[in-house]
């Protein structure tokens, strides 16, 4: 299929999928679109007459909201339609699921605001977006310790995470549900600016990042100058200049509009790009004990599938932007030893932070042993 005829596919795709949630609503499109029946109006009104009959019947309804379109899986492993499947599969229809992708219901910070304070009862928002309401999770922004995504993998499933760090978010209002990663971050360069291949190629580069203290103090050490862009803002900040660049993962910079905007891509695998699925605590909590399960079983299924969408996505997601005109770099070993001695976790302008998140430094040590530890599930590292 050649681009024009591609590109042609899918505005005719979006336009059926928003005449569907206008008549339907959003879940039937969202199923309509996952099962490639959009345009067959008899199989999306049988479908919305099946889930309006499987929400009557089931006990609990969840409102899950994401700022993803449904068909981003593909670029973006963020799994809805399979989420909302294993939900209803491991709760035998107890609990229905009601999808509110795309930014229905907000973005970013914003979602997590409503997840905390129940006006939504789950959504999927990344942890740096989570770090002002529950701060403790913004340990994984300390550069180089867990950023590979194996390591963040072992991290969230260890025994010292879920001890040590469950109980902080919960307290927050938060019951993390599981997460993961759509690959370390990168340093993703405008177009009209330097390849950056090391710290150095950063003195005086107008940063975006994400309202976390963490890549603040990382970039400052790298000797960029960073500045907070609400996420919604960051592709007008790139085109206008007033960013020179931005470190989402591969994966999120081909599923939010930066195609065309961007010149390289260099993959200094600093920190994960790190996402969690959460619900709000108090919701969770009122959940009947079996229920409470069958959702648990759920969430740790659609965690696996989505660790192991990371390559189909992230190889979608080059091509995507290659056809955009950006290139991509890896970093020597020794511009990686650059970057790790001038912006690693061993830099003592990270102990206050590994003090306020883990506690002590013996127990960010312990945290290290973790990510270091092959845990259950297995994730494929990638370079260049």
């Amino acid at each position: 299929m050649n681009p024009d005829t591609t590109l042609l596919h899918r505005q005719l795709q979006r336009r059926a999928f928003l005449l569907a949630a206008r008549r339907y609503g959003t879940t039937v499109a969202v199923m309509g679109l996952a099962g490639g029946y959009l345009f067959d109006s008899q199989a999306l009104a049988q479908t919305s007459a099946d889930e309006e009959k499987k929400q009557k019947a089931a006990k609990v309804t969840m409102l899950f909201a994401t700022e993803y379109k449904v068909e981003d899986y593909v670029r973006y492993p963020i799994m809805q339609a399979k989420y909302k499947e294993n939900i209803e599969t491991q709760s035998k229809g107890q609990i229905y699921c009601k999808l509110h992708p795309a930014g229905q219901l907000g973005i970013g910070a914003a979602l997590a605001q409503k997840i905390q304070a129940g006006t939504v009862h789950g959504g999927a928002v990344s942890l740096s977006n989570f770090s002002p309401y529950t701060p403790v999770v913004d340990l994984i922004n300390i550069p180089y310790w867990c950023g590979d995504n194996q390591r963040f993998a072992n991290l969230v499933t260890s025994k010292a995470w879920n001890d040590e760090i469950t109980p902080k978010v919960m307290a927050k209002g938060y019951k993390p549900l599981f997460y993961f990663t759509v690959d370390p971050r990168v340093i993703a360069s405008r177009k009209g600016f330097k390849l950056v291949k090391t710290p150095s190629d950063m003195q005086g580069m107008k940063m975006r990042v994400p309202p976390s203290k963490l890549l603040q103090t990382f970039y400052r050490l790298a000797g960029a100058n960073p500045t907070v862009v609400p996420w919604g803002e960051t592709a007008t900040a790139i085109k206008q200049g007033v960013a020179d660049g931005l470190d989402p993962a591969i994966a999120a910079l081909a599923t939010f509009g930066f195609n065309d905007l961007l010149s390289h891509i260099s993959y200094i695998r600093s920190v994960p790009d790190a996402q969690m699925f959460a619900a709000n605590a108090a919701w969770y909590q009122q959940l009947p004990d079996d229920l409470r399960h069958a959702f648990d079983a759920a969430n740790e299924q659609t965690q696996v599938e989505t660790f192991a969408q990371i390559e189909k996505a992230r190889t979608e997601s080059m091509r995507t932007l290659r056809e955009g005109g950006c290139q991509f770099y890896n970093p020597t070993d020794a511009e990686m030893k650059q970057w790790v001695d001038a912006c690693g976790e061993q830099r003592k302008e990270y102990d206050e932070f590994k003090l306020q998140f883990a506690g002590s430094m013996a127990a960010f040590d312990g945290f290290k042993k973790a990510a270091n530890t092959k845990g259950p599930i297995t994730v494929a590292d990638f370079k260049l």
